[in-house]
């Protein structure tokens, strides 16, 4: 199988599952499965505290899959194993990538009943200063599903983009936006629609089977039918049925120039870093470039991530040539850098800011330039889905001090990464890496926080406090309206340097609600919410 679609998520370029350094250690408790003993499989043995390398587990699968890998027409590495040595490479692999290795508890894998679940324990318990989890992004995924959407931007959906205000009772989520001709756009679905009920399950159930009837909905795989009872704005409710099936992103929503004040201000709502995006993203900056726009409104309230190399780039087109010092006579300033476990410090590497068009099927850069509007200033709004690449973008610019307003809610919180890795038809995502701007910030686990200029008092680039309006999303009038609440808000900054005051019915939109009973489930999906770089060779 070829290896280089598979790259690190937030900044390296090697495909882990190769390069794996076993480590050891003591230990006593031992349990050995039932092998043929003429076996050539490696022993299906687990020791407290000893960790022999991955790669002597990799590949060895209890259902192991035969043929042609479609996407890369190469046979599949597979070999006939078992659970046992699945759970023993994610086990040796995680004690050997994983960021915080040394806080994973040692339990024997054979007590879990599936391979799912014991991946689902490798992972810290440990909080942030706010107490939420510090990782809340370990996540896996079929094979298939990572090719469809990294390939071709393609994803099992109704062609809706659900905001999550509230996920346990009182549970509020309403459409942000739909997807040209998709299933959900055709239902007539509108933004600022709210979800009453799913399959006539009351939104805010708590039953074991109705939550997981709930979640299934909301993440459905392709081929699904669900029935969604909607609170349209007038108050009536609307009954549609939901058909999920495979939809091809689009990661560039809107572009446009706007003349305030003559300003010329330009706006981009940029929902995911995906290679299909890249054309859609360079034709905006050329617009933007040649209107000489003075202003920038960013609208990343959606946008959870994807591919570092386009997060670099999207930060080099913001703020050009002067102030990244990136070009093709200069290594230019640092974009990210990438700080692993104690065990893997010397793959720690700073990237640049981009200014090269990439071409993505052949994953090499080519000679194309990219444009940029070469601003000392940006407005960006976002929302708690605001997540990883594009907190990259954020914290990237400040560490060069690009002048950056936030304009929304608190972003995500997600200043780490991993590799998207491989094994027996899933694909695995454990945090193996943190990320740090120039200034060597990096420290934003409880996310970038707007607050108005006057109480952010510290250096620029070194808080995860960032000057702006704390906004909350507006769903009664369309995204890119100079009349919506978050885009109103940036446009009020730039003229006066103030923030609005919000009105009762907007804040009750989008007021954090108390908590009484159990959440559903995220859909958190590391493309959406994630960061992958990957191994983009010179020509």
């Amino acid at each position: 199988m070829n290896n280089s679609n598979f790259g690190l998520v937030l900044l390296s370029i090697v495909f882990i599952a190769n390069t794996l350094v076993g480590c050891g250690g003591g230990g006593s408790n031992t349990t050995t499965s039932s092998l043929n003993p003429t076996s050539s499989l490696p022993p299906e043995t687990w020791n407290m505290g000893t960790y022999p390398p991955a790669n002597q587990y990799i590949n060895y699968c209890a259902n192991p899959r035969s043929g042609l890998d479609p996407f890369e027409n190469t046979p599949y590495p597979d070999k006939a194993g078992s659970a046992t040595l699945e759970k023993l490479w994610l086990r040796s692999f995680s004690h050997e990538t994983y960021l915080w290795y040394d806080e994973i508890p040692d339990q024997n894998p054979d007590t879990f009943s599936s391979i799912k679940a014991y991946f689902d324990s490798l992972k810290t318990s440990a909080t942030t200063a706010s107490g939420k989890l510090k990782d809340q992004f370990h996540f896996s995924e079929s094979y298939e599903d990572y090719k469809k959407e990294s390939q071709a931007g393609v994803v099992a959906s109704y062609g809706v983009r659900w905001a999550f205000i509230n996920r346990t009772p009182p549970r509020l989520i309403r459409v942000a936006y739909t997807q040209d001709d998709s299933p959900a756009q055709q239902a007539g679905l509108k933004r600022g629609d709210t979800i009453v009920a799913i399959d006539g399950i009351d939104i805010n159930a708590t039953g074991t089977n109705e939550l997981a009837t709930i979640n299934n909905a909301l993440s459905p795989q392709a081929g699904d039918n669900h029935t969604f009872a909607l609170r349209k704005a007038d108050g009536t409710i609307n009954e549609v049925l939901l058909s999920a099936a495979d939809i091809v992103s689009t990661p560039v929503r809107k572009h446009q120039i706007t003349n305030i004040n003559g300003r010329n201000v330009g706006y981009l709502h940029f929902d995911q870093f995906i290679s299909v995006g890249q054309r859609p993203l360079i034709n905006a900056f050329e617009v933007f470039a040649n209107q000489n726009i003075t202003e920038l409104v960013l609208d990343l309230r959606y946008n959870g991530g994807g591919l570092v190399n386009m997060a670099s780039q999207l930060a080099y087109m913001i703020a050009g040539p002067s102030n990244t010092g990136s070009g093709p006579n200069s290594t230019g300033k640092v974009f990210s850098t990438t700080v692993y476990n104690d065990k893997r410090t010397a793959e720690n590497r700073a990237m640049p800011f981009e200014y090269r068009v990439i071409d993505w099927e052949e994953q090499i850069y080519t000679d194309e330039t990219l444009p940029s509007t070469n601003l000392d200033r940006v407005y960006i709004l976002t929302t708690s889905s605001t997540c990883s690449a594009s907190e990259l973008v954020i914290n990237a610019l400040r560490g060069i001090d690009v002048d950056v307003v936030l304009v929304g809610s608190t972003t995500c919180g997600k200043p780490y990464g991993f590799f998207p890795t491989p094994n027996c038809g899933q694909v695995y995502y454990t945090v193996q890496f943190r990320s740090e701007n120039a200034k060597g910030f990096g420290e934003y686990a409880d996310g970038f926080l707007p607050v108005p200029a006057s109480q952010n008092n510290v250096e620029l680039g070194l808080s995860n406090r960032v000057s702006g309006c704390s906004v909350n999303d507006d769903f009664s009038n369309p995204l890119g309206s100079p009349s919506e609440a978050l885009f109103a808000a940036a446009l009020n900054y730039m003229n006066t340097g103030q923030c609005p005051e919000q009105n009762r019915s907007q804040a009750t939109q989008g007021a954090r609600l108390v908590a009484d009973g159990p959440a559903i489930t995220s859909p958190w999906h590391p493309l959406r919410n994630g960061a992958i770089s990957l191994p983009i060779r010179e020509q």
